[in-house]
């Protein structure tokens, strides 16, 4: 008999994280292999953050903190919220975890009792299914389809909650397609939540600040008020802020689900990294203009890769309104044979293949709940993505 917990049968381990390990073993063996598996922008963490890390270890921050953030980081954040979203939160209202990943698996396990429903919009972020797993409960996907943008519709909403639903999860811009709702698509959604006061809304904004082509960025509780008191509205400084090792994430909510929140995470973590914290406040409260500047460089990587994945055979990519990704069909080359002989039955044979024969790492779309596709992530260095690019038009181009 095992001893291992009957909890873990129900999650699988991350998709994205066994593709980007398959590709640095590959690369430590001596292959030559792009990875364009994971979610993590190419650029450095920018100076006047590292400056103050340095300084908060010189002053000796560096002890314990409050379990759910310090006060300088908690203003800072209800200052975002207040200036950026137009969201008003008191310190009561807002924790500070490890990462959004960490903000998020707390929510879950504070609220899901045994046979809740979360929907989840698919594709969806790999990690979403499984919190909901280890916490209890059961996801509802809701497939969103290329056709629509990869967004979710209001009719198909309506049709799957149930009483059951405890939560819907909303992603935007979205990992991994990219996809970002515009206002009026968030509040034809809102309006249908509205007419259902049980169901609680969980956003994760992680991708807030990428998006592109004067696309204007807007949050579930921003735009309709009247569920402001069931919505936790989360976010972080890892991906805009080019710090996804410091592990950061934040949300602001009701102060009843906070205190629960955080009562999780006095008796798993406790606090925050303190100097991670310290450089966060630099982060919020400091100059934002190299956002600007990392995107010009996002948005000309995502229209080079969008142009030449077109150009593969088989491959059919649309153009993403933010994040980093995109998600391209590749159901033009199933049942096609690869140069190693083998037939391709899904996506995951394409992402196997391709990994072997051109030495390129993505990840396939079955993981995130929507294939025969695969995702790219374009947060690597130009020259690397168009050598990528090459490969896998290579690599199409040989499938029979």
């Amino acid at each position: 008999m095992s001893f291992l917990s009957a909890s873990l049968a129900r999650v699988k381990p991350s998709a994205t994280i066994a593709v980007t390990d398959k590709a640095r073993a590959l690369k430590a063996a001596g292959r030559n292999v792009i990875g364009l598996g994971a979610g993590e922008p190419d650029f450095d963490t920018p100076g006047n953050i590292k400056l103050a890390a340095i300084q908060a270890i010189e002053q000796g921050k560096t002890k314990y903190t409050d379990v759910g953030g310090i006060p300088e980081l908690k203003d800072a954040i209800i200052a975002k919220f207040k200036r950026e979203n137009g969201l008003t939160y008191k310190p009561n209202q807002v924790i500070v975890g490890t990462g959004g990943k960490q903000v998020l698996y707390n929510a879950l396990m504070a609220t899901i009792n045994p046979g809740d429903e979360v929907i989840i919009p698919a594709p969806y972020w790999v990690s979403y299914p499984e919190m909901v797993a280890l916490a209890g409960g059961e996801s509802v996907p809701i497939v969103c389809t290329a056709e629509h943008g990869f967004k979710l519709q209001p009719a198909d909403l309506e049709k799957a909650i149930t009483p059951k639903t405890k939560w819907i999860i909303l992603n935007s811009p979205s990992n991994p397609t990219g996809a970002a709702y515009t206002r009026a698509e968030l509040k034809a959604i809102t309006d249908v939540l509205v007419k259902h006061p049980h169901v609680w809304v969980m956003t994760d904004d992680m991708y807030e600040h990428l998006v592109y082509d004067d696309f204007v960025f807007t949050t579930p509780a921003q735009i309709e008020p009247k569920l402001y008191d069931r919505t936790l509205t989360v976010n972080g400084v890892s991906k805009a802020y080019c710090m996804t090792g410091w592990r950061i994430g934040y949300a602001g909510g009701p102060a009843e689900l906070i205190k629960a929140m955080q009562t999780i995470q006095s008796q798993s973590t406790s606090n925050p990294s303190s100097i991670s914290q310290w450089a966060s406040v630099e982060a919020l409260n400091g100059p934002q203009d190299f956002i600007e500047a990392n995107n010009k460089v996002f948005k000309e990587r995502r229209d080079l890769v969008v142009a030449m994945l077109n150009q593969a055979s088989g491959i059919d990519c649309p153009r993403p309104e933010g994040a980093f990704y995109v998600y391209p069909s590749c159901a033009g080359t199933i049942g096609k044979k690869a140069p190693s002989g083998k037939v391709l039955a899904n996506d995951e044979d394409f992402v196997t293949e391709l990994l072997e024969a051109e030495g390129v790492a993505v990840v396939q779309g079955s993981a995130f709940g929507l294939g025969p596709a695969f995702r790219i992530s374009y947060a690597t260095k130009t020259s690397d993505l168009e050598d990528a690019c090459k490969r896998i038009q290579r690599f199409c181009g040989n499938l029979r």
